[in-house]
């Protein structure tokens, strides 16, 4: 980058370190800069130099600033900047960003499919699928995103730059933001980013005198030693340095006579050469508009009222002017670079700078400028019947502006419930916030009180516990200004979800217990609904037993309430929570359960409730039977719609599936997959459940190392992580215990698992209270047909994964039985259930075996046989070790595992043929005889001798001949 760009001074440091944020940007090392500073300071400029060096090295530039609705326009830059790629024909194909093609359809309509938006957006899976679009159009060449005036941002706007900043090393991108210095959220996130080293702060001080000088000498196409000591002086004085008021004072001193070129054609200044600021610029900026006409200075002033950006059409019908004055005006403006074209957006222009609009509006008092508020207001309606898109926040502030606060509170609520349904809950918090403020006078207690609800709804989303109106004063104020005893009863509903959702469960349950009291024993279905959903999703959080029945008959009663009263959303989620609860003891009532919830989500377009209904559903199919061909589906569904949470969510299932199946490649790359993702999209929900199925996975192979460091992250998260107790316990330490062959360390843990479950009963069904603790305690002799009885009387046994396990204990109690057939008849259905299970299967038959040979039934050594090959193979040495010791008990031929023996084909190893014996047969399919096999093989004629008799006895040949036709076969295999 050049070291001095035009019409840019002073500035050569701040110049430089762009130039290296790009070229580090073009090779795929991105980062980020925030230009700093005073209204005037130049930060626009330098952005502007780097968007030149950027296009000088054909890299991708992309533009958005922040509009002068500020936080009622959620996202405004990101979609300004995207549409402008549109508009170049640089954007990539749809189609190559995937499921991240839904979630920027809200910022580009052009990929607006007609359905419309089915869930929510949260700020930061916006900010994957921009950093994704972003990342693929500067692929090989770099990218710069430039963002301007982000003082005035909405929070998402703020969350979704700060999600950039977090990800950006490694990316093609460069970011450069500018925000003024003032304190505000854009200069926090700076700071903050600054301290994290994802970003860094350029901020740009006042010009100094030399500086000031050679500003002027560029302005004035002189050398610097031209321009008079004395402007040059009483220019840095004035503007104390800021480069936008050198200039205008350096227009008004012109156009005032007070700077002229002398005979000699030097500048010169009048003696008594006086300037003032700001008062300089306000009268800059009037003496360019006093050559206006009348009618165009109304047309300015008219402009200012709205905001430094403004919609042209908007501005004519408030003023009334025909086409031909208003096309005057705007070339009178332009030529006193006034006003210019904002682009990228079609008849929005504005002021050349934010103080231009506040020197028009300098001059007006209140009155005044309430009235010309309420003109562009009305000009707004006229123009804009029903308020769509933007216009809506737009009225409201002019509303506010023009004195008439309960227009604007009504307004501000309605953009504010908007903003929510959209996913911009931080901006749906300021505007409801804002509006229930405004509306103090309302006449209406209801509709504030509706307010109040929907602002509850927000700060639940938020995680914003704490805010003043988060407090039962706020009800109370409103019940005595006479609002009816079920919205009272309402809004103690609400706030119990905000407190549920802190995490603050006895004050939650103290306002339900106040709605309950406030609401009677003959509550209408419609106040019922919400009340018992809110009290059943309570009873989860106890840590009684009791608790699953209870929060079962709660959610029973508000399911058939909502209904009745036609509440879809409510009823919903009480079915989606009775299908969960079912899992336990009926699972065809489960699915039905999901199914019906599945059903009231589509008939009343809930599209994000749909597809999480069909996520529970096929979940607990998959449960029943072990397929996970459902849940694949339900997972496409999601990422249809855009809902990425929900389908990485269903990824971590699917990677405790593959892990059950022995896919530990597969597992681990989901499991990295889900966890790179949650911690970006920060989906601090599922991640207790992807870290304990990463403890899984490692209990699962034997390795206690990466176990045991998967825990310790786990229980960083603390309470959040204690539903995965009986998880970690049963599913990760039971198994690796096992696979140490550590009977007694698994009894022990899930013993554990079994308690942790008993205090805070879980939903989740596989950790071993339905299925390997029945197993553990069946062959520790604890357990016998009455505890039997009790375990199988639960759907949850049924389930394939426990099934399994369920099947094993039994054939051993048959065995105790001396119901001999019977338990061998039991091991084949357990190897039918085990089939999909790998690890599960050879790990019962290697636990089946020893009380089946100690009770003389089925066949324990071609089990153990299967149990000692699998778990070689596998790399989990202490139980093939146990497999072959208790071969060696049981007078059975073991195969020696030294070098060479993993050739030997599984089938033969299993009929015990060794290495050498193995080597043997594959040289009599030769029909040579024992001396020349002795050669070959450096052994005794004798010693082959016994090899072939034992080939013949393991493999039931009647004689050599045939023993030899036996290994043809065996080669040909």
């Amino acid at each position: 980058m050049q070291t001095h760009a035009p019409g840019v001074v002073g500035r050569d440091g701040e110049i430089d370190h762009l130039g290296r944020l790009l070229t580090s940007a073009r090779v795929s090392r991105g980062g980020a800069v925030f230009l700093v500073g005073e209204p005037g300071i130049g930060k626009s400029r330098l952005a502007a130099v780097a968007t030149t060096d950027a296009l000088d090295h054909s890299m991708v530039t992309l533009r958005g600033r922040v509009g002068a609705l500020g936080t009622t326009v959620a996202f405004r830059p990101f979609a300004e900047a995207l549409l402008s790629l549109i508009r170049r024909g640089e954007m990539p194909a749809p189609d190559s960003l995937g499921p991240y093609r839904r979630v920027l359809a809200r910022l580009v309509p052009d990929w607006e499919d007609g359905v419309g938006p089915e869930t929510a957006t949260s700020a930061v899976v916006l900010g994957e699928a921009v950093l994704r679009l972003l990342g693929l159009v500067g692929r090989g060449r770099g990218c710069l995103l430039v963002l301007e005036d982000l003082h005035a941002a909405d929070p998402e706007t703020l969350a979704v730059i700060e999600y950039l900043l977090d990800n950006l090393e490694d990316q093609p991108i460069a970011l450069v933001a500018t925000t003024r210095s003032d304190r505000c959220r854009a200069t926090e996130l700076a700071q903050l980013a600054d301290r994290r080293g994802t970003a860094e702060i350029l901020e740009l001080p006042p010009l100094g005198p030399d500086d000031v000088r050679a500003l002027a000498a560029d302005r004035l196409d002189v050398a610097a030693a031209e321009v008079p000591d004395q402007l040059a002086e009483r220019l840095w004085s004035d503007s104390a340095g800021i480069p936008f008021i050198v200039e205008e004072l350096l227009q008004e001193a012109s156009r005032s006579g007070q700077l002229l070129a002398g005979a000699d054609g030097k500048l010169q200044v009048v003696d008594d050469l006086r300037m003032a600021v700001p008062d300089a610029v306000v009268r800059s900026i009037s003496s360019r508009t006093e050559q206006l006409s009348p009618e165009s200075r109304e047309l300015l002033i008219l402009a200012a009222v709205i905001g430094h950006r403004f919609p042209l059409s908007v501005v004519r019908q408030a003023s009334a002017i025909d086409e031909r004055q208003l096309l005057a005006t705007l070339r009178a403006g332009l030529a006193a670079q006034l006003v210019g074209p904002d682009e990228p957006v079609p008849d929005w222009y504005a002021f050349r700078h934010p103080l231009t609009a506040e020197a028009l509006l300098a001059g007006l008092n209140p009155t005044e400028r309430a009235a010309l508020a309420r003109r562009c207001a009305d000009a707004i309606e006229t123009l804009h019947p029903g308020l769509p898109g933007d216009w809506k926040p737009m009225m409201a502030e002019l509303a506010q502006a023009g004195g008439d606060c309960v227009r604007a509170g009504t307004l501000f609520a309605e953009t504010g419930r908007r903003s929510f349904d959209e996913g911009s809950m931080g901006s749906a918090v300021e505007l409801l916030d804002r509006a229930y403020t405004l509306l103090t006078e309302h006449q209406d207690v209801t509709y504030r009180a509706g307010v109040l609800d929907s602002l509850y709804l927000a700060l639940g989303e938020t995680g914003q516990f704490d805010h003043p109106l988060a407090r039962p004063e706020t009800i109370d104020d409103l019940a005595g200004r006479g609002l009816e005893i079920r919205r009272v009863a309402a809004l103690h509903v609400q706030l119990a979800g905000v407190e549920h959702m802190a995490g603050r469960w006895s004050s939650a349950a103290t306002h339900v217990a106040t709605a309950r009291s406030l609401l009677g024993h003959d509550a209408a279905d419609e106040d019922l609904a919400p009340l018992d959903a809110m009290a059943a999703a309570l009873e989860l959080t106890r840590t009684s037993p009791g608790r699953l029945k209870s929060a079962a008959a709660l959610a029973t009663r508000a399911a058939e309430a909502a209904e009745r009263a036609r509440l879809p959303k409510v009823a919903v989620d009480a079915w989606q929570l009775l299908g969960i609860l079912s899992r336990e003891h009926d699972l065809d009532r489960s699915i039905e359960y999901f199914r019906r919830a599945r059903q009231v989500a589509a008939e009343h377009n809930l599209g994000l409730q749909r597809v999480t209904s069909h996520i529970f559903q096929a979940g607990s199919m998959c449960l029943a039977d072990g397929g996970v061909e459902e849940l694949e589906r339900a997972r496409k569904q999601a990422l249809r719609i855009g809902a990425i949470p929900s389908a990485y969510e269903v990824d971590g299932v699917l990677a405790q599936q593959a892990i059950f199946r022995s896919e530990y490649a597969e597992a681990a790359t989901m499991i990295e997959e889900c966890l790179e993702v949650t911690r970006r999209l920060k989906l601090s929900r599922g991640a207790p459940y992807v870290l304990v199925t990463k403890a899984i996975l490692a209990g699962h192979q034997g390795r206690r190392t990466a176990m045991e460091q998967t825990l310790t992250e786990l229980a960083a998260y603390g309470e959040r992580a204690s539903h995965e107790l009986p998880l970690s316990y049963g599913l990760a330490r039971t198994f690796c215990a096992l696979l140490e062959d550590n009977r007694e360390l698994a009894e022990s843990e899930m013993a554990q698992a079994l308690a942790y479950d008993a205090q805070n009963p879980t939903t989740f069904h596989m950790s071993g209270k339905h299925g390997l603790g029945l197993l553990l305690g069946v062959l520790a002799g604890r357990n016998g047909w009455a505890h039997f009885e009790v375990v199988t009387a639960t759907a949850a046994s049924g389930m394939r994964w426990n099934r399994q396990f369920v099947q094993w204990a039994h054939a051993i109690l048959l065995g105790r039985d001396g119901r001999l057939g019977e338990a061998a008849a039991m091991v084949e259905l357990a190897l039918e259930t085990s089939s999909l299970y790998p690890m599960a299967r050879h790990l019962g038959l290697r636990l089946v075996a020893e009380p089946a040979a100690a009770d003389g039934w089925g066949d324990p050594i071609a089990w153990l046989r299967q149990a000692e090959d699998w778990f070689h193979h596998a790399e989990v040495p202490a139980v093939a070790s146990s497999c072959r010791g208790l071969l060696r008990q049981l007078g059975a031929t073991v195969s020696q595992r030294r070098t060479g023996s993993d050739q030997v084909p599984a089938h033969l190893r299993q009929l015990g043929i060794t290495s050498r014996e193995y080597e043997v047969c594959l040289l009599l399919v030769d029909r040579i005889g024992n001396k020349s096999i002795a050669s070959r093989l450096h052994i005794s004629p004798r010693t082959v001798e016994k090899h072939v008799a034992s080939l013949m006895t393991k493999t039931r040949q009647p004689d050599r001949e045939a023993l030899s036709s036996f290994a043809r076969t065996v080669l040909q295999d």
